[in-house]
């Protein structure tokens, strides 16, 4: 299950760098414009969850800090847990970064958000908001 795990995070890598390292090339918007980029660290999900569906769907359906603390015992639990979240950042990672190419915001500035988002997106995101804000501000201004 660790290689599941490690698998989660590495299907992802590529279009994390595309997004931070080629930002204006071309073939990134094409690739990132499509919601499919996620489909890898999902599948990564289901080979996990789909064995356990089971207590999965328990959790899901009666979740408490006691059925959550049990299942977070588990590596598999824990390797769709993680791919969960792996998948869910690179779509928000995703709204992030062709959102502020339409914004026309600098690629320095996205490639500081779209790293805090692999990190930590629940802090990430309100930051990539008050840029967004900020920019949005400079535009009415002109400038």
């Amino acid at each position: 299950m660790s290689r599941v795990f490690d698998l989660a995070f590495a299907v992802t890598i590529p279009f994390w760098a595309l997004m931070i390292l080629a930002p204006g090339w071309r073939w990134t918007s094409r690739i990132i414009s499509s919601p499919w980029i996620v489909a890898p660290p999902l599948s990564i999900w289901a080979i996990a969850a789909l064995p356990r569906l089971g207590p999965l769907w328990d959790a899901v359906t009666g979740p408490s800090l006691d059925v959550l603390t049990e299942l977070a015992g588990d590596p598999a639990a824990v390797t769709y847990l993680w791919a969960q979240i792996i998948a869910w950042d690179l779509f928000l990672g995703r709204w992030i970064y062709l959102d502020g190419r339409e914004r026309d915001i600098h690629p320095l500035l996205m490639a500081s958000v779209l790293v805090g988002t692999i990190l930590l997106s629940p802090i990430a995101f309100p930051v990539y908001l008050a840029v967004r804000s900020m920019a949005s501000r400079r535009a009415v201004r002109g400038g």
